[in-house]
């Protein structure tokens, strides 16, 4: 027999299969007026629910306005939030795990239904089939913003990823190049036409999407310092692409010693003889490091190019991001002091202090590039 709660509190019923249904009124995320059912297997389950309810309604908390399921969310978050949003390596990097780990084992699942021990069933699947832990972190590292999109649109009261511990993953052991290595490097690449790339690359640490996107605009020879702005990018469906850096602290300034200047010097030089040899198949950019009729350089292809003048000069290979361990090693080995180094490098972890000169070289700074110059320079020109 149905039992009627005083006041509009809500209606519970038991069924003819013996469980019990409550129905209450609440708002849902569109702001509309609904009736929501819930279900127990005894009076007080089916109450317990429904005063549930009640109390998010009293909170000014909505329900969601349909059943999602985490696929038919992520897929939401992905297409709505995440690529109009985010930049596109983002939105790529978020799309595969979304693709591949997370839809496959958690889809089905309702939003609201998510627990912390589904997600730790989902890493420990992940474990069992040996899928990396670097994978794993990302996995729910995807997962948890995804939820946080949905608390903030109030499809759910807490991120349950969020709980879970961070899956660890085992570090890959860097051993950058010592200072003969990067010199008999450098030697070998004289003749390339991308020697002043290599250069940039290991006396700054330029990652390779910054070092193919620096214009010569962004050389300020006067006061022998670079402000890269732009990186080179591969999009999907869109090919290759001339974008911001992601961050202000990406666009610091850099100084400019004088094994850079000599590079850029002869690479100058160089870009008129393939600027006239090409003609009107020139494409004007106003890059520095560029493809023999102007365009731009794909960046896994400056890597291969990399490698195979590894290769070439027979020294121990080092794929090219390590040419960053490479810099700051050599940096520390020349006892330039770390906040110099991070300067130099500009790593996203850095203090307040060295945030306030983003966009300034100090003379600590220019000397600590230039004792890295002289030292390669020196090596190569057999002093």
């Amino acid at each position: 027999m149905a039992r009627k709660n005083p006041n509009g509190a809500g209606t519970i019923v038991r069924r003819s299969d013996g469980r019990y249904m409550g129905a209450v009124y609440v708002t849902d995320t569109l702001g509309r007026r609904v009736r929501k059912t819930v279900y127990g297997k005894t009076y007080d389950e089916a109450a317990e629910k429904v005063a549930q309810l009640q109390a998010q309604e009293r909170k000014g908390v909505p329900v969601p306005d349909k059943a999602w399921t985490v696929e038919s969310f992520l897929k939401h978050w992905l297409a709505e939030i995440v690529e109009p949003n985010a930049r596109p390596t983002t939105h790529s990097k978020y799309e595969t795990m979304v693709r591949l780990y997370l839809i496959p084992k958690l889809g089905k699942k309702k939003l609201t239904k998510l627990g912390i021990d589904d997600v730790r069933k989902f890493l420990r699947q992940l474990k069992t089939e040996h899928v990396g832990g670097a994978t794993q972190q990302e996995c729910l590292k995807t997962l948890r913003n995804a939820l946080n999109r949905a608390m903030r649109e109030e499809l759910l009261l807490r991120n349950v990823a969020k709980l879970v511990d961070m899956p660890t993953a085992e570090s890959k052991e860097v051993i950058p190049w010592k200072a003969q290595e990067a010199i008999s490097f450098l030697r070998s690449t004289r003749s390339h036409r991308l020697h002043a790339a290599f250069v940039f690359a290991i006396v700054l640490g330029l990652r390779r999407g910054e070092l193919l996107g620096l214009r010569w605009i962004d050389l300020d020879f006067a006061e022998g310092v670079a402000h890269p702005r732009k990186q080179v990018q591969r999009r999907k469906k869109v090919g290759l692409v001339h974008v911001d850096l992601k961050t202000e602290h990406s666009k610091g300034a850099l100084p400019l010693p004088r094994l850079c200047l000599e590079a850029l010097g002869e690479r100058r030089q160089l870009q008129k003889l393939e600027k006239a040899k090409a003609g009107e198949k020139w494409t004007e950019l106003d890059l520095i490091f560029t493809t023999e009729t102007g365009g731009m350089i794909d960046p896994d292809g400056f890597s291969g190019s990399f490698e195979r003048r590894v290769n070439r000069s027979g020294i121990r290979r080092i794929p090219l991001h390590h040419t960053r361990h490479t810099t700051g090693s050599l940096l520390a080995f020349l006892g330039v002091h770390p906040n110099d180094a991070q300067k130099i490098l500009r790593h996203s972890r850095i203090t307040t202090t060295l945030e306030i000169y983003t966009h300034v070289t100090t003379d600590s700074q220019r000397a600590a590039a230039a004792k890295l110059s002289n030292k390669l320079r020196d090596g190569m020109n057999g002093i």
